[in-house]
């Protein structure tokens, strides 16, 4: 079952249409990765998700709601998003910005569930060592992993037997080395397996075959393709989206699609 779905979601600015007619679902317990070249409508499309951009046509549901008829106190403690670029100016602790998940749950939950839920998302996210640390000192890649956990504590837990929860992620893996994108990817995989639905935005077809359930391809605000990597990474479509020759060959060990420039 679909814990969110875009129906016939279209989204028009200055004439163009940023998405287009776009449907799609996504379910509790798997990684969905969207990918697609610059400005073909994928954090348009994360917007409309999450609620901050209202479609001018079709609807987003969560659960059997509406989107839009949820409150948005409650509807920030059953969805979390990441997204590209937060900037904070002042001299927070790392600990201190990773608590700020929890103000959607002020009055809902005690000072012992805030602190049980900071505590797993910094042990999550490996940044423990980094509590005490002021955020505006931190690299790029640190501060990601830091807002990685502030998400994280915005939904914990992450499954209360009744409320299904999604994680939305808008580039993730921007200012994270190698080392580290895999392991955000990893830890998408794992949230996905304690039940929640997660949904990246990302740029690399490599990184989608190795951790996604299920890749969704937009091209000028519609969707070229969508299912399993195998399928949606055939290399005359990908050539066709990225308008660049590519090809493909199967991980020796893995068996999902890699993908190349000829």
């Amino acid at each position: 079952m679909d814990v969110i779905r875009a129906n016939n979601i279209s989204v028009i600015r200055g004439g163009r249409r940023l998405l287009d007619d776009v449907t799609l679902g996504m379910a509790v317990g798997e990684v969905t990765v969207i990918l697609g070249p610059n400005g073909a409508g994928k954090s348009t499309l994360l917007r409309c998700l999450s609620g901050s951009l209202v479609p001018d046509a079709g609807t987003v549901t969560l659960g059997d709601q509406p989107l839009a008829d949820i409150p948005i106190a409650e509807l920030a403690t059953r969805r979390a998003v990441l997204v590209q670029e937060i900037r904070l100016g002042f001299a927070f602790s790392v600990v201190e910005v990773v608590g700020m998940g929890r103000i959607p749950h002020a009055g809902r939950t005690d000072r012992r569930q805030k602190l049980q839920a900071v505590g797993a998302a910094m042990r999550a996210t490996g940044i423990m060592h980094m509590a005490e640390r002021t955020f505006t000192t931190l690299s790029g890649g640190e501060k990601q992993r830091v807002h990685l956990a502030r998400t994280l504590a915005q939904l914990w837990p992450f499954t209360d037997g009744a409320v299904e929860k999604m994680l939305l992620l808008d580039e993730p893996t921007n200012n994270l080395d190698l080392a580290h994108q895999h392991r955000l990817l990893q830890h998408a995989r794992h949230l996905a397996s304690e039940g929640l639905a997660v949904c990246a935005v990302l740029h690399d077809p490599n990184l989608a075959s190795g951790y996604a359930d299920r890749v969704v391809i937009l091209k000028d605000g519609r969707i070229a393709a969508s299912g399993l990597p195998r399928a949606a990474l055939a290399p005359e479509l990908l050539s066709e989206v990225y308008g660049i020759e590519l090809r493909t060959i199967g991980h020796a060990a893995q068996g999902v699609p890699l993908t190349f420039a000829r």
